[in-house]
């Protein structure tokens, strides 16, 4: 096998085993199968209309003499380039807004309504009761039951962003000052890839996230863990461990059950317990934790974060330790 195609296959792996996590070709939601099922209905209308525009002009150039000169009648003319056009694309139209406007559940009252903000460069992700208070918050790492209607409430405090799960639905821009609501029901279990399809910034490209669909059993034990405080210390390592990163990140970070109060970044609370680091950047264990702290604008350049860079081997595995707890 030439070079060039081995390395073209090597390449191809990782998406080919990812591909249904993130992609609008494996719908897992109503919405993500109507946009679907929308997709298909143009790609074929378009294809079918090529390829007969392609035949007419393949007749043109070099059929029989009559069949050309039929051609170039001027009823035809008007009928193929003019009235053709219109009504198919009108019958076109009229179906995407009707497939378009089903299904949505307008007057459901949803399982969950989970606020998101999109900052710079990561997701703040809020659960909230029937009243719009906050029950808790998370970062980057959203869970849903799966089987019933979820609502996303969609904000921004900075600049335009938009929130897009490829596999749940379309994509919906974040708006200064402004509200959207998007409404998706995940037809089963499973775990979806999204991300911000809007450049808001250098860091656009790593503002990622994770939505769990979750059997309503599991959400509602997720959701009453994640209302709990902060694990306190099982033992004098993770005790040091929170004594320094209380002391270093309590102004712009909430651990809930302790003195950090801070809300400029992710709540810490429950951080150990989620997939990722840094927007989907990472996976999450303790080496990485570990590296995110001493060299996070180096993977991250820009980020609001600074690099504790001046910290020691231990103290940063102590800290490392402590946040990996926090479950």
């Amino acid at each position: 096998m030439p070079l060039s195609i081995h390395a073209a296959f090597l390449a191809s792996l990782p998406l080919a085993a990812n591909a249904d996590v993130q992609s609008v070709l494996a719908p897992r939601s109503v919405e993500a199968e109507q946009i679907a099922e929308i997709g298909r209905v143009m790609t074929i209308s378009a294809a079918l209309i090529f390829a007969l525009v392609l035949a007419v002009l393949a007749l043109a150039l070099h059929g029989p003499p009559r069949l050309r000169a039929r051609l170039s009648r001027r009823g035809l003319i008007v009928g193929a380039g003019a009235i053709f056009p219109v009504l198919l694309l009108s019958a076109l139209l009229f179906y995407t807004l009707r497939a378009g406007s089903s299904g949505l559940w307008r007057d459901t009252e949803p399982a969950a309504r989970i606020e998101i903000t999109g900052e710079m460069w990561w997701w703040r992700v809020k659960y909230l009761d029937q009243q719009g208070r906050t029950l808790f918050e998370t970062a980057n790492d959203i869970r849903i039951p799966a089987g019933v209607p979820v609502e996303f409430v969609l904000k921004s405090d900075n600049v335009i962003h938009s929130f897009w799960v490829p596999n749940l639905a379309g994509k919906l821009d974040m708006v200064p000052k402004h509200v959207n609501r998007l409404r998706v029901q995940a037809n089963e279990p499973g775990l979806f890839r999204g991300q911000c399809a809007e450049f808001c910034g250098a860091q656009h490209a790593k503002m990622l996230f994770d939505v769990h669909a979750l059997p309503v059993d599991d959400f509602l034990a997720w959701t009453t863990a994640q209302r709990q405080p902060a694990n306190e210390p099982a033992d004098a390592r993770l005790e040091a461990g929170k004594k320094i990163v209380m002391q270093a990140c309590a102004q712009c970070h909430t651990v809930r059950g302790t003195a950090a109060s801070g809300t400029l970044g992710p709540d810490l609370t429950h951080v150990g317990g989620r997939s990722s680091l840094g927007a989907g950047l990472l996976p999450n264990n303790v080496g990485t934790l570990a590296g995110w702290l001493a060299d996070n604008q180096h993977i991250k350049p820009g980020n609001l974060m600074p690099s504790f860079d001046q910290w020691s081997g231990p103290d940063l595995r102590l800290a490392a330790h402590y946040l990996e707890s926090l479950k």
